[in-house]
């Protein structure tokens, strides 16, 4: 089967970064498995890192992708949520192959049925952002899912106009929160403010003066997107006592703690790949918020963060959007759709 892979970990403008190869199809799947037909990938900042240039040569060739709809052709033994013929979306597991294949393997835990709403190539943009966003909001800053009493808290979402920032905008929004969004250029700036953003504010420059002039002295809760430990200060001085920080952003140096300590503020981190790599006890949750999350799309109470469509899923195209990610300036999220014939 086709499928767009790499054996040394190089620049994305080497032609070898990233190479159509031709790969074993998956065999008959075990356990709680699925077998799907890939129809649409997007691309993640997960992607960009890992293919990141590094000493090292992979005997076979390492497939990359983290977001996935298609439609299931087989399903393990032990399954019990889906069956063939299923339109589904996913995000995977990071220590398994990854989806930029024709046909791919999947614990049914981590898979939703695909909003009825959306085309292939409009669902593929959504599960790893929105399983990210979800699982912030509500499992790690523990905001409620319900307006009532959230109406006087604030959220402050930094480097919202990306694939991320993009869900958890329409999400704090349905909590009932005051929305402030970080974006730096008019096209991000427009970007949030369509998808429901309160404030904008400018995240090369420093928090408070820009909240003050809004007059807000504090936020309750801070969802960073964007290099956790170059905000950190401002985060620190904008969180309200026992206010919450959420990152997904690692630190690739020390940050001082302490400015919390007085005021009781809680760090956490959250890492959607978790719940799959551990094989933790509540792994079928992403299942459960992605199956939330298709009703709620069909309702028209969430939007897809799709802002661009390229055809077809090839070596070349992809490259591409590894390219325009790495450049920092994406908006929402990019989609390829249908292998060549």
């Amino acid at each position: 089967m086709k499928a767009i892979g790499l054996y040394k970990y190089l620049p994305i403008d080497n032609p070898e970064s990233l190479i159509d190869v031709e790969i074993e199809k998956p065999q008959l799947p075990s356990n709680r498995d699925l077998l799907v037909q890939v129809k649409a990938i997007s691309v993640n900042p997960v992607d960009t890192k890992i293919r990141a240039p590094k000493d090292k040569v992979e005997e076979a060739p390492r497939i990359l992708g983290w977001d996935v709809a298609g439609i299931v052709e087989r399903v393990g033994p032990d399954c019990t949520l889906f069956q063939p013929g299923d339109e589904v979306y996913y995000a995977g597991s990071v220590i398994r192959p990854g989806g930029n294949s024709e046909f791919h393997l999947v614990d049914e835990r981590i898979v939703g049925h695909k909003p009825k709403s959306l085309s292939f190539a409009e669902a593929a943009a959504l599960p790893l952002t929105t399983i990210t966003a979800w699982e912030a909001l509500y499992d790690r800053l523990n905001i409620s899912h319900h307006p009532d009493g959230n109406e006087e808290k604030s959220i402050l979402i930094i480097g919202a106009a990306g694939g991320v920032g993009s869900i958890a905008i329409q999400l704090a929004g349905m909590a009932g929160l005051n929305i402030i969004a970080t974006a730096s250029r008019p096209e991000s700036i427009e970007w949030v403010k369509q998808l429901g953003a309160d404030y904008v504010i400018n995240h090369h420059e420093p928090f408070m003066p820009q909240l003050k002039k809004r007059g807000i002295e504090q936020v309750d809760y801070i969802f960073c997107l964007n290099n956790t430990a170059q905000h950190w200060s401002h985060m620190a001085e904008a969180i309200a006592p026992q206010g919450k920080i959420c990152s997904i952003v690692g630190m690739g140096e020390p940050v001082n703690l302490q400015p919390l300590f007085g005021k009781s503020a809680t760090f956490v981190w959250e890492y959607m790949f978790t719940r799959a790599m551990y094989k933790t006890d509540d792994m079928e949750e992403q299942h459960k918020l992605l199956e939330r999350v298709a009703k709620m799309v069909d309702a028209g109470k969430i939007r897809t963060t799709l802002v661009e469509c390229i055809e077809p899923i090839n070596a070349e195209n992809l490259r591409l959007v590894h390219q325009k990610l790495e450049s920092g300036h994406t908006i929402g999220k990019i989609v390829l759709q249908n292998f060549p014939e």
